[in-house]
């Protein structure tokens, strides 16, 4: 009996080694055909809401993930889903952090009740923002620069208030932006000519620009074609609407003003400023505003200051102003912009150049007399409600700009602010790797959505953007990437995204974004979920996610898999389709991906709104 049991023993024992190392066999072929992109429900991102001629994702969604607990069980089956009710139909065009209402209540010098006035918590929406009636999908780009549906963005004021100024004309169901200006009435394009002659727009040495003032942002819309990327801004004032008709036109932008804080925007960060009758009185308070354009531009970027006060004893009747008056406020900037070692480039008509000198800090040092007073700050990026100063920012130390290579080969080259070990924790190597990481996520991403490259998301923002590498690896003439940097990143890496010729700001995701609601057709987010998971309510974020997100947008999310089970719980009751898919890796990986469409819904489809 002992000599049978010992050999029914070693039989199962036997039988046991085979079973596990078949069953290893078969889980490796699988990781390999999985990691192959042949795996069917890998490669399956969303659906489209609505079925339609841009239909190109595949139909077959299978909403639950394929995670099987490998890298933590987590249930969440005994929590009820929140239901999000839609905002009443005055919201439609709610910015939450540049309300008009609220905006009454703050001081009105220095535009300071112009600036981001955010609700208390109690005060915060927890609803969904309505689209208006009639809504629809902007038309793609070129034609969205020239054309936005009147239902989108139902105000008309400006096409009376501009009129002769060629800034946008109403015509049946659409707006028409004929590509004019306060300044360039004839049009942007023979403008932008004009300021090509002084200035070298069309070989990749002027990449970013920065458009203060925009109005519907047509400088902006016009420099596309040349390669150059505009950063624009405007205030929400009494000229309604006019970013949001920038954004839906294609064009990056945001609700800003110049009053006292800082921009949020990295040192040395554009090639170009640009000022068209922006009305910004940049010779008052001892220059404190053309500081802040200084802080911003890089060695050998240029200021281009078109309209009042330039040519003033020509335009003074006109402008109906004392010549007196427009004397002395282009004596004040002259003055400025010597003490800030700005060259003078060029004055014909009304519009002025000046080149900020590559060697600034060393031009002021041999000014005789100069009254040139130097910020003290260790950290000239530190700009998130910081006020601003009347003192230059030094160039020295923040980068070898003179190893600036032109655009495009700027996107992939090696920024100087990492060659010169100037981000922490950053090396060559290590850049050089979240390139090549980047370029494989946004490929599979492609895979996935087949609607990514097809020109149908123009507006895309990366809410957490790192080094850039999704922007990089995006990089089109059919779209382009707001890069956001949150106030909270351990690494602020901002001034690398400008160095590579990408734009972005800075911005706390506690808190709503400055835009107009339904102005991004694309939003993408990585790890960003769990770098505020102790600093603020999921909530909040993705509420602000659908504020900010067109419908039949789409959303993707990549972070750790306990994080997006909480996220997941969350937009099940926001009028969102999604699933939650396994890392392009595979089902080890613990890093996961949500992909998701907004529903398209009007305030027409209102039945049940909130009380809010």
């Amino acid at each position: 009996m002992a000599n049978k049991s010992l050999g029914d023993n070693r039989t199962r024992t036997s039988v046991s080694i085979f079973i596990v190392a078949g069953l290893c066999c078969f889980f490796y072929l699988l990781g390999s055909w999985q990691r192959s992109g042949v795996g069917k429900g890998d490669s399956i991102a969303l659906a489209v809401t609505k079925s339609g001629e841009n239909c190109n994702i595949l139909p077959n969604l299978n909403f639950e993930t394929r995670h099987g607990g490998q890298a933590g069980s987590i249930d969440d089956s005994g929590t009820e889903v929140k239901k999000f009710k839609p905002c009443r139909p005055r919201y439609t065009d709610h910015t939450p952090c540049q309300d008009q209402k609220r905006a009454m209540h703050f001081p009105r010098e220095n535009m300071i009740y112009r600036e981001r006035h955010c609700p208390p918590p109690e005060k915060k929406l927890h609803c969904l923002i309505p689209a208006p009636k009639g809504y629809v999908t902007p038309f793609p780009w070129p034609k969205s620069r020239d054309y936005v549906p009147y239902a989108n963005a139902p105000y008309k004021s400006l096409t009376v208030e501009k009129a002769i100024q060629n800034w946008i004309q109403y015509e049946g169901n659409v707006f028409r932006f004929p590509g004019g200006g306060t300044q360039f009435p004839q049009g942007a394009d023979k403008y932008i000519d004009q300021l090509a002659s002084v200035i070298p727009i069309q070989n990749g040495t002027v990449r970013t620009a920065l458009d203060t003032g925009c109005g519907v942002a047509s400088w902006g819309a016009y420099l596309w074609k040349r390669n150059v990327i505009a950063m624009s801004f405007a205030p929400r004032d009494s000229h309604e609407a006019q970013v949001q008709f920038a954004l839906e036109r294609g064009v990056p932008a945001v609700i800003g003003v110049l009053g006292t804080v800082k921009m949020p925007y990295p040192s040395r960060a554009f090639d170009m400023a640009h000022c068209s009758r922006c009305l910004i009185p940049w010779g008052a308070a001892d220059g404190i505003l053309m500081m802040e354009v200084d802080r911003v531009l890089r060695p050998g970027g240029y200021w281009v200051l078109s309209g009042p006060p330039i040519n003033w004893k020509t335009n003074y009747k006109a402008w109906q102003r004392p010549m007196e008056d427009l004397q002395e406020e282009q004596r004040k900037i002259e003055e400025i912009a010597k003490l800030l070692c700005w060259e003078k480039k060029s004055e014909k008509g009304e519009t002025a150049i000046w080149q900020k000198r590559m060697d600034a800090d060393s031009c002021r040092s041999t000014q005789e007399d100069s009254e040139a007073t130097l910020c003290k700050s260790t950290d000239p990026d530190d700009v998130w409600y910081n006020k601003m100063e009347t003192c230059i920012t030094p160039s020295k130390g923040n980068g070898d700009d003179e190893g600036l290579r032109p655009f495009p080969e700027r996107l992939f080259a090696v920024p100087p602010r990492i060659a010169n070990g100037l981000v922490s924790g950053v090396s060559v190597e290590a850049y050089l790797e979240d390139s090549k990481k980047w370029k494989k996520h946004v490929s599979a991403y492609k895979k996935s959505n087949k609607l990514i490259d097809t020109g149908r998301y123009r507006n895309i923002m990366d809410m957490n953007s790192g080094l850039g590498g999704f922007a990089a690896a995006l990089q089109s003439p059919k779209l382009w990437v707001m890069n956001v940097m949150p106030t909270i990143a351990e690494k602020n890496t901002l001034g690398v995204i400008y160095e590579r010729g990408l734009i972005g700001i800075y911005h706390d995701w506690c808190e709503a974004f400055s835009t107009y609601p339904r102005t991004y057709d694309l939003i993408h987010a990585n790890g960003l979920f769990s770098l505020y998971k102790d600093r603020c309510d999921f909530e909040d974020i993705l509420l602000e996610m659908d504020r900010i997100l067109r419908p039949e947008g789409a959303v993707i999310l990549r972070d750790d898999v306990d994080v997006l089970i909480k996220v997941k719980k969350i937009i099940g009751g926001m009028r969102w389709d999604f699933k939650l898919m396994d890392h392009e890796d595979g089902p080890l990986v613990p890093v996961k991906i949500l992909v998701a469409v907004k529903q398209y819904w009007t305030v027409e489809d209102n039945n049940s709104t909130s009380t809010r």
